[in-house]
């Protein structure tokens, strides 16, 4: 068989977009009460739409919170050619060629942040041409995947406000309430989450999360303090690259341990693992260069016989998550409904995976209205 024989289409032409998402408000957690960020007011969006010589097309898509969104769109400008003449099923070799493309910049980071607009396309196409749901492709273990909302817990937030919003959650099909905690003073810490879980009992489960605030010793005196409250996890307890931190404090507490979301490397998440340092592990996708290193994460944490819960873009990690072998968690936000034309539905406590194939997503005139720079590259 001559080289190339075996491939049957061709990428023609790839579009990035930069766009910026307003929030409703500015939101803070422990990392603005402690002073070392300010609030969040919108969220940075890196949109790449690929295009196939058959006419075929993918949607993917990254993000970043406070910083780095122009950072992202100039480093996709300089790797989007590679991608042009491929064969969009070689999602392996592209990822790779993509980050060597730009290695001088290293492998994590803004670098592959930029490249998983591109690996999610890919992905998005390739389920489409099959038929099929991303979850179906990747080969699903569950239709539907237990989910928690964090939305309505951020500190910014009265105490008023948050029972509201969490009693509303309980109402709402959702299967569990996530509140911020980690701030200066813990005793405002323990009041809100015994006022959350006095409101809600055990008609849904209840997850904290520090934001990395605290050190060791204040991980393990409030991790004793809320074990009384039977929380599903606590998040987040301290800084992201503390694994043998980590990995202490979970075999310290009865209460299980989660962390993962800030690190933005198949690596770093290997080092988490290795080190036992969480019970659930967090990924984000869009944070860790796409779906391709995001299965090597997933892969790692099933041989471990760890638990997940994927970071935020619920609308990605619904899929991820059905894929997961052992009882999966998917994080409900609801920030990202104005980008897309469809929505996810949720029932029981659980969100349901979509019929539609590939991701399941459109973007809607809003993201377009929204949209701030735009460049095309082929055809």
């Amino acid at each position: 068989m001559r080289r190339g024989e075996a491939s049957t289409d061709r990428i023609a032409s790839v579009r990035i977009s930069a766009a910026t998402l307003p929030l409703k408000g500015a939101i803070s957690d422990a990392k603005v009460l402690t002073g070392r960020q300010k609030p969040l007011r919108d969220v940075a969006f890196l949109f790449a739409e690929i295009r196939t010589e058959a006419g075929l097309e993918g949607v993917g898509f990254s993000y970043s919170k406070r910083a780095g969104g122009a950072g992202q769109f100039a480093h996709a400008r300089e790797v989007a050619p590679e991608l042009i003449g491929e064969d969009p099923s070689d999602i392996q070799r592209i990822w790779t060629k993509l980050v060597w493309a730009g290695a001088s910049v290293g492998r994590s980071g803004l670098a592959v942040q930029a490249v998983a607009a591109f690996d999610i396309a890919l992905w998005d196409l390739k389920a489409k041409r099959a038929g099929l749901p991303l979850a179906k492709l990747l080969g699903a273990h569950r239709d539907s995947v237990a989910c928690y909302n964090t939305s309505g817990g951020f500190l910014s937030s009265s105490i008023e406000e948050v029972i509201e919003n969490a009693q509303a959650t309980a109402a709402s099909g959702i299967g569990g309430v996530k509140i911020k905690v980690g701030q200066p003073d813990t005793k405002l810490d323990l009041r809100r989450v015994a006022a959350v879980k006095e409101a809600i009992g055990d008609r849904i489960d209840l997850m904290v999360d520090a934001n990395q605030q605290w050190n060791r010793s204040t991980a393990v005196r409030m991790g004793r303090a809320f074990e009384e409250f039977d929380l599903t996890w606590i998040e987040e307890p301290l800084d992201a690259y503390d694994a043998e931190g980590h990995a202490d404090l979970a075999r310290e507490l009865a209460t299980p341990i989660a962390t993962g979301e800030m690190l933005t490397s198949v690596a770093e998440h290997a080092e988490l693992i290795r080190h036992r340092g969480a019970d659930f592990i967090q990924p984000d996708a869009p944070r860790v260069g796409g779906i391709t290193p995001f299965l090597k994460i997933m892969a790692l944490g099933e041989a471990a016989h760890l638990r997940m819960a994927p970071h935020y873009v619920m609308e990605l990690h619904l899929h991820l998550a059905a894929a997961y072998e052992h009882d999966p968690w998917v994080e409900h936000f609801d920030w990202l409904e104005p980008l897309f034309n469809e929505r996810l539905e949720t029932e029981g406590g659980r969100m349901l995976v979509p019929a539609r194939p590939g991701i399941g997503v459109s973007l809607s005139e809003q993201a377009r209205a929204w949209t701030t720079a735009t460049e095309v590259f082929g055809a």
